[in-house]
């Protein structure tokens, strides 16, 4: 039998797998680095192994690690997934959800919904991050991610789709009134945009004309990694952007912005709610999920 303390090594060795330093893994366990860095080195003792590659900035997985990783993170899973389910508040979320989310979208739509589930359910706690690239779950320990658009690769995921967003593009009325409206998808080439900015390049947009989707590339003046960030920049007169309508209703309803080009909006972009394929989904999972998508068709997203 693998004694007790050997068990609570393979919790921090998984923690800290799935993390970049022992700083980071020992911030999610809420235990000391040292700790951390004391039980890595008892379980390689044990194991006979080196688990990780260590620098002074961060540490990979080595072969051996990324075996023993494979097989301790889905049986720490099943049995996660085993306990939620007995007991009479097996229907109940609790836990610890590690939840990311597009960033202004998150912030407008989903900070709201998660801080009512939270007051509703005490037993349930959150991580929750807001980034604007795309992140794998299964790499990154999340439990749910939040995220627009394509599913690039959905083998190791499960997605369901919240809403749809219709995409639109805008600008300030001191913009307009300073450099002119566009009045087709050629005019944008003599504008100023704010545009996003993801892994070292400009994002592109999405329109439509002549009943053909595409992508456009259009003056990538502004380049912000933020997308709330996005948003101000365009209120304040910077330049055209294109975000989705809901996040731009706010400063639309205030006069701070209107939109353009409405005649080459595209289809709308699909919000998905993707997780981590598992044996048992989690009851913390699927509470939130189903509280979503319920909400998603009542136009909460809209």
């Amino acid at each position: 039998m693998i004694p007790l303390e050997s068990l609570n090594g393979v919790a921090t060795f998984v923690a800290t797998a799935r993390s970049n330093s022992f700083t980071e893994a020992a911030e999610k366990l809420g235990i000391s680095k040292s700790a951390v860095g004391k039980s890595i080195a008892r379980l390689e003792q044990r194991l006979g192994a080196n688990l990780f590659h260590r620098t002074t900035r961060r540490i990979t997985l080595s072969a051996d690690g990324e075996a023993y990783f494979a097989a301790c993170a889905s049986a720490l899973d099943e049995i996660a997934a085993a306990e939620s389910g007995l007991g009479p508040r097996s229907r109940e979320p609790v836990g610890r959800l590690r939840i990311d989310m597009a960033s202004a979208f998150g912030r407008q739509f989903m900070l709201p919904i998660l801080l009512e589930i939270g007051n509703a359910y005490p037993g349930l706690h959150f991580t929750m991050t807001f980034t604007d690239h795309v992140i794998d779950p299964v790499e990154e320990g999340v439990d749910l991610a939040i995220r627009f658009g394509e599913l690039a690769d959905s083998s190791g995921v499960v997605a369901r789709r919240l809403a749809s967003q219709q995409w639109v593009i805008c600008g300030s009325p001191a913009y307009l009134a300073r450099h002119g409206t566009p009045q087709n998808l050629d005019d944008i080439d003599e504008h100023r945009c704010v545009v996003g900015y993801r892994r070292g390049l400009p994002l592109s947009w999405r329109v439509k004309q002549d009943g053909q989707s595409f992508r456009l590339h259009p003056p990538p003046t502004h380049q912000i990694s933020d997308g709330e960030a996005m948003i101000d920049a365009a209120a304040a007169g910077l330049g055209l952007c294109q975000m989705p309508l809901s996040l731009f209703r706010k400063p639309i309803e205030a006069g701070h912005l209107v939109t353009v080009l409405d005649d080459y909006r595209p289809d709308p972009v699909d919000v998905h709610a993707i997780w981590p394929k598992v044996a048992h989904l989690r009851p913390k999972v699927r509470h939130v999920v189903d509280a979503l998508i319920e909400l998603g068709s009542q136009g909460r997203f809209d």
